[in-house]
């Protein structure tokens, strides 16, 4: 049987929701095959990250090594990276072997508030990581601090996905569930392709339970892109993934509880 490969980037959560485990649920949801790269170790639950222990980066370039040497890739999606010697050995890797689709998802800020990213590795994100994304795909308050801008609108968000779009992604999705319009007009998303608007939108789902949303959509992008879909197609199938583990989401835990990509196989 022949397998599409995406090789997930990013940090565990011990509370299975976000992070590589939210990556692998989404990639095999969508019929692919996911491999894991751990950037960093978390201690998290439902209610928050308590504590976070970043992956030397010599080991993070290993494992990249290990995987792409032998297995190979069709796509790869970056999520949390907390250093900036992180981001350099991810992007060397790419480079070295020439992994030509790359889905960026910015994780700055955890749902709780903590932080997920050194300043000195968003500048080197910015600058290094960038350039190298086919997609990038922000959440609002991501979006704000890549534009340096304000975001209450779909105008703004059009406005942002510009300015990111300058910075060197091919293409630039913003996720505009943080609008405070949501919950009225439902979840209105950006896709900018540095010469069209594309707006993709669905019904909003009233549940505090979307823990590890951004992953799961960025891991399905990046699912779908590697399964041969253009931009649009694999974010409109993403899209719709997401809706549907949000609307099927896990009420487990005292806090957030997590989205539900492999709802298809719940056993109620």
């Amino acid at each position: 049987m022949k397998s599409v490969k995406v090789l997930c980037v990013g940090g565990s959560d011990s509370g299975g929701g976000a992070g590589i485990q939210a990556d692998l649920k989404a990639v095999h949801a969508c019929g692919c095959y996911g491999m894991s790269v751990i950037t960093a170790l978390t201690a998290q639950n439902t209610l928050g990250v308590q504590d976070i222990y970043p992956v030397p980066a010599e080991f993070v370039g290993k494992q990249l090594s290990a995987v792409l040497s032998d297995i190979g890739t069709d796509a790869l999606k970056t999520g949390m990276i907390l250093t900036s010697g992180i981001v350099q050995v991810v992007v060397k890797k790419i480079k070295e072997y020439n992994v030509g689709k790359v889905i960026v998802d910015p994780m700055m800020v955890a749902k709780g508030g903590r932080s997920l990213m050194q300043e000195s590795a968003r500048a080197a994100l910015v600058k290094k990581l960038l350039p190298l994304a086919l997609v990038i795909t922000p959440n609002i308050p991501e979006a704000e601090y890549l534009a340096q801008m304000k975001i209450k609108s779909i105008n703004a968000m059009k406005k942002a996905a510009v300015i990111i779009y300058r910075l060197g992604a091919k293409n630039v999705f913003i996720k505009g569930g943080h609008l405070p319009s949501s919950k009225r007009s439902g979840a209105i998303d950006i896709l900018y392709d540095g010469k069209k608007y594309y707006e993709l939108s669905a019904g909003w789902v009233d549940t505090k339970d979307t823990h590890g949303t951004g992953c799961t959509f960025a891991s399905a992008l990046a699912a779908e892109i590697a399964r041969g879909e253009n931009i649009v197609t694999a974010a409109q199938k993403a899209k719709k993934l997401v809706t549907e583990a949000i609307k099927n989401s896990l009420k487990i835990g005292a806090g957030h509880g997590p989205v539900n990509a492999l709802f298809k196989c719940w056993i109620n």
